[in-house]
């Protein structure tokens, strides 16, 4: 059980380092350059070092900004969760403010703003989606998100989060014009989608319900071939009347060709249904609960 959690805790915190590395090469590589405000503390952070580059060389820097942004929220957070809800948050802050100041600005769209979106949002995306998979955040919207409500219930995490993030868009429209806004959006839209396929694709599994006159036999090389449990449902078809066990399976996604050949060799006549299934907590997939 130790060796597991070991584990666990070392893989988490390869996805947090690589995570951050990847945001702040993001932010300050391809986003700042290119004046697109995204939303979020990073968003704020390049509104500010813009606005004081005028009477400090340079400006804020990032990393500053970020980590200075941070602390009161912290400090409520903790307040109000407790400090072990903060332990892989405060980490993961802290890695994005080192890797802002020291990983080397790369201008990878060089002033095409629409490349710099598409950099941008993918770079943010997977960076987010590696932190979000270790159950960690790098504080910012997604934070204040989750301390408001914990005071409004009745509103979503991720609705809340909207309306900061919408307000910082708007307040770089403002600044640096309509067009920039738009451009954010692709960038917004593109982070959103792929952090989502990250954390959906290091849980995605597949599940199988098999209606067969072979429940037994199917049954038992499913568990010898695919060492996978099957779980008999006790059914009833409507047209003939007639009882049937209904076999239940989730599997991960490489295995649900096997399975589907399993089904055929044994009974060419199983009517197979193949779904989706999201996430899966339990022996044989992830053992922890969040």
């Amino acid at each position: 059980m130790l060796d597991s959690r070991l584990k666990t805790n070392i893989k988490d915190g390869l996805f947090i380092l690589s995570g951050t590395a990847l945001m702040a090469f993001s932010i300050a590589s391809v986003l700042e350059p290119a004046s697109l405000i995204t939303g979020g503390f990073s968003g704020v952070a390049i509104i500010i070092k813009q606005f004081t580059e005028g009477f400090l060389p340079g400006g804020v820097p990032l990393s500053v900004t970020n980590l200075a942004l941070n602390i009161p929220v912290f400090l409520i957070a903790m307040r109000l969760k407790g400090a072990r809800y903060l332990i892989r948050t405060v980490f993961a802050t802290v890695l994005l403010s080192f890797w802002l100041s020291v990983l080397p600005v790369i201008p990878l769209a060089k002033g095409d703003l629409l490349l710099s979106s598409l950099y941008g949002g993918i770079f943010m995306g997977a960076g987010i989606g590696l932190v979000f998979a270790a159950r960690a955040t790098t504080g910012g919207t997604d934070l204040i998100a989750a301390l408001i409500q914990h005071f409004l219930r009745h509103y979503s995490i991720s609705s809340i989060m909207w309306i900061i993030d919408t307000a910082i868009v708007l307040l770089g429209a403002f600044l640096y014009g309509i067009q920039m806004a738009l451009y954010a959006i692709i960038a917004i839209y593109l982070t959103s989608k792929i952090s989502d396929g990250i954390i959906d694709g290091l849980k995605f599994s597949k599940a199988a319900f098999i209606i067969t006159e072979k429940p037994g036999e199917l049954a038992s090389l499913v568990m010898e071939e695919l060492d996978r449990g099957v779980t008999g449902i006790s059914a009833t078809g409507m047209y003939s009347g007639q009882n049937k066990n209904m076999l239940f399976c989730v599997v991960a996604r490489k295995e649900i060709v096997r399975l589907k050949e399993l089904a055929k060799d044994c009974d060419p006549d199983a009517f197979v249904i193949v779904t989706d299934v999201r996430e899966v907590l339990g022996e044989g997939f992830t053992r922890r609960y969040p």
